[in-house]
């Protein structure tokens, strides 16, 4: 394969990577705390050593997936009436107990298991913070939490929420939809805000991110569409350098 289709397929893996993250954005677009991606490209650079190259053709440039990122701007809140649905209006993340350890997310679906332990829908703890799992006492009854996370029943107060902010938002790895891990640890958020009763939409746009696919599929297509041309011009230089034979 010659220099010029290395650098059209280079470009066809990023876009295809760019394909699949706004597909996954649709796919999520009513998932309550889901933040949308976009892919960060980059130029990466081939220097060519040691080779006679026309002037300005010392460096060659590749298209490279450098990276991932999501936009952690808020979603829209949705009133459900549900006693243990919460969602945060201001910065932060709630902390759930994985089998991974504990992780950050913004999706506020939790419910009660037997034992009364608050769980996200995917069964992780929820946490208090000191770390711990969230309990409701035995048979309680009239559960409210206030703004700042403090729960309480007819029985007395029976914990808080958790909200803590990641000391390096950029550095934030998702783990599958909602959940993310904070490598360089959190800082408590001193006045969180806690809506009961609610849950923070995704923030995907649909409309936009249809456009974005429209968009990535016609640059997906053009890459396309110079290989084979690419392909073409190569074999037919190949048919007219071959001696005819009979």
């Amino acid at each position: 394969m010659d220099i010029n289709s290395t650098v059209a397929v280079s470009r066809l893996v990023a876009q295809q990577r760019a394909m699949a993250v706004t597909a996954n954005n649709i796919a999520n677009a009513n998932t309550p705390g889901f933040k949308y991606e976009r892919v960060q490209f980059a130029d990466w650079l081939s220097r060519q050593a040691g080779a006679d190259t026309p002037r300005g053709g010392a460096t060659i440039t590749y298209a490279q997936d450098r990276a991932t990122w999501r936009d952690l701007q808020p979603g829209s809140l949705s009133e459900t009436g549900n006693t243990f649905d919460v969602a945060l209006t201001g910065d932060g993340f709630f902390t759930v107990s994985t089998q991974r350890g504990i992780r950050l997310t913004r999706d506020g679906r939790f419910g009660l298991t037997t034992d009364g332990t608050v769980v996200d829908s995917n069964g992780n703890p929820l946490l208090d913070p000191n770390g711990q799992p969230l309990r409701m006492p035995p048979n309680a009854q009239q559960v409210t939490i206030a703004g700042d996370g403090t729960i309480s029943t007819d029985a007395g107060q029976a914990g808080r929420i958790a909200v803590v902010s990641p000391n390096d938002p950029g550095r934030l790895q998702a783990e599958g939809t909602t959940l993310m891990n904070a490598p360089t640890g959190v800082t408590a958020v001193a006045r969180p805000r806690i809506v009961q009763g609610a849950l923070e939409e995704a923030n995907v746009q649909p409309v936009l991110e249809l456009t974005q696919m429209l968009n990535d599929a016609k640059e997906f297509q053009f890459v396309t569409q110079f290989l084979q041309a690419e392909s073409d011009r190569q074999q037919g230089a190949i048919d007219k350098l071959l001696p005819a034979t009979n």
